[in-house]
């Protein structure tokens, strides 16, 4: 669900029990001959079921991956609502906020070459660009805007009309940013935490400012490529359309649950751009984890501080936000790292383990309640979990 209705972006909190049961969830055929004894259990299958079961989200895909790269999919309910088709295995879905932890490593990775300093204002690489209504890029620095603690005020509050009245419009990176600064900032710099879509914003201007290439080049090539996420892209300027095969992302119209669903899977996607652009799959997820916190991506220094957190109003005790990161405490005992991504018609809870089993779990409709975010946050719990 939305902050605001046309902020389709946000993370969730809502800590999650881990939820037993007794189905196995489907085997991807890369592990076909792994022993059942070997498998994650059914509970992952179970939580994909009460997911569906509830009546606000018409369907759910979840992959878990262990550290050696062993990967099982799971799916529940319909993918359709018209034709009643299935949930496809490892299906492609706007990750929306994950996007971040994306851009967070391309600009940590600059910082382990030099050309970015975390504790600069961000008037060093962006002059004059953050100004008006008590915003002041000179006052802010690189790593207030990755840990969300810049004060930047939020530019979806600013899109006028409804998400459904901006589904297909375009919006420029530089609109985004001109839309929030037309709005005071949240609070001084450094002064607290609150969730800032354009800080991300800024961050990708950043980085196109310091390569002289965009940004969607940087985390394809640094990023994408070499780790051959192959199901993972960014769409182009106007691409509105999925390009691989995809469960339908569903919207009520209203802002209550109950409403009729309609299907937003296809949209402009722009007004996330560094903050929530990218297309990917709970497989190709699953993997960039596993080489983020495996150490692949960044220096061991770079990857310590993108770790050290601070704590978030409203989250569960122990959670914290680092560097695009979030800090998952688990119910099965120690800790995750991951985000969240909800964008008109799919919420995605994606984490891994410090002993290196990642999960990643989408439904397939944005959630309009509280039980409906501690049920995917419960989701996730368990596929981290389960068999352990």
């Amino acid at each position: 669900m939305s902050q605001h209705p046309a902020v389709p972006f946000r993370p969730a909190w809502a800590a999650g029990a881990a939820v037993l049961a007794l189905a196995l969830g489907t085997l991807s055929p890369a592990t076909a001959d792994v022993a059942p004894q070997d498998r994650p259990g059914g509970a992952v299958q179970t939580a994909l079921h009460d997911l569906v079961s509830g009546g606000e989200f018409p369907g759910a895909l979840a992959a878990v991956r262990e550290r050696d790269g062993r990967s099982w999919d799971y799916t529940a309910g319909v993918g359709d609502l018209v034709t009643r088709a299935k949930v496809p295995v490892n299906g492609q879905v706007r990750i929306a906020s994950i996007t971040k932890t994306f851009t967070a490593a391309v600009v940590l990775q600059l910082a382990g070459e030099g050309k970015v300093k975390l504790d600069a204002p961000v008037e060093t690489y962006l002059p004059g660009l953050v100004r008006g209504n008590g915003n002041d890029g000179r006052l802010i620095t690189v790593r207030q805007l990755l840990q969300h603690t810049s004060g930047m005020p939020e530019h979806g509050r600013a899109i006028a009309g409804t998400f459904f009245e901006s589904q297909h419009r375009y919006f420029e990176p530089r609109e985004l940013l001109d839309l929030a600064l037309t709005q005071k900032p949240q609070f001084a710099p450094g002064k607290s935490w609150g969730y800032s879509n354009t800080g991300y914003v800024l961050l990708g201007l950043l980085v196109q400012k310091v390569t002289g290439r965009p940004v969607s080049a940087e985390i394809t090539d640094r990023i994408m490529t070499p780790l051959g996420l192959g199901d993972t892209y960014w769409p182009a300027a106007g691409e509105q359309k999925i390009r691989g095969v995809h469960p339908g992302a569903y919207k009520s119209k209203t802002s209550k649950p109950g409403g009729e669903p309609v299907d937003v899977s296809e949209m402009d996607p722009s007004r996330g751009w560094a903050a929530g652009q990218l297309v990917s799959t709970p497989r190709d997820v699953n993997r960039f984890l596993g080489a983020l916190l495996g150490g692949r991506l960044l220096t061991p220094s770079m990857l310590e501080q993108m770790k050290r957190t601070v704590p978030v109003a409203g989250a569960p005790q122990g959670w914290g936000y680092g560097l695009g990161l979030t800090k998952i405490l688990l119910s099965c005992g120690g800790l995750a790292w991951g985000h969240s991504g909800d964008v008109g018609g799919y919420s995605t809870r994606s984490g891994i383990t410090e002993g290196g089993r990642s999960a990643t779990v989408t439904a397939t409709a944005e959630s309009l309640t509280a039980d409906g975010d501690k049920q995917l946050d419960a989701a996730l719990d368990t596929a981290l979990c389960a068999g352990r």
